[in-house]
């Protein structure tokens, strides 16, 4: 097994590496495409990368992944499946994609939201549209008593 390369990107402006070591793969049968007959192979692939204790991560990425991805962690165990190919070499490689997806996303930097303030145009149609509301409600009642 390789390395994982996880392009680079907002947070890892150089990519990452992430040593074939520090990655763990289990096999199981997959429960889709090639894992229900007799003569089958353990097609699905779990890949679990401890986020705690790898060395490709600088201390900034680490704590900004374990905070992102804190709903998909075990402990500080990140772990993704693949069982949609019928190959397990598919499946393994879907599985790196996957890690490597998730990583660059969690690691990007945080977006701000530059405050603006609204239109003139916006303010005006928001208040005749109030306007317009408002005589509808006042012309409400009960019909005339005459």
């Amino acid at each position: 097994m390789d390395d994982l390369h996880v392009p680079a990107g907002p947070g890892a402006p150089d990519g990452l590496r992430i040593p074939a070591a520090e990655l763990v793969e289990q096999f199981s049968r997959s429960s889709g495409p090639g894992g229900q007959s007799v003569n089958t192979a353990d097609s699905r692939v779990q890949l679990s990368l401890d986020l705690s204790t790898t060395t490709a991560l600088s201390e900034v990425q680490r704590q900004r992944a374990l905070e992102r991805l804190s709903n998909r962690l075990t402990g500080t165990v990140l772990t993704v499946s693949a069982e949609e190919h019928r190959s397990q070499r598919r499946n393994r490689v879907a599985a790196r994609e996957r890690l490597a997806a998730l990583l660059r996303e969690a690691m990007a930097p945080p977006v701000t939201r530059k405050p603006t303030r609204p239109t003139k145009g916006s303010q005006r149609r928001r208040l005749e549209s109030k306007r317009r509301r408002a005589e509808i409600k006042r012309h409400r009642g009960r019909p005339g008593g005459e």
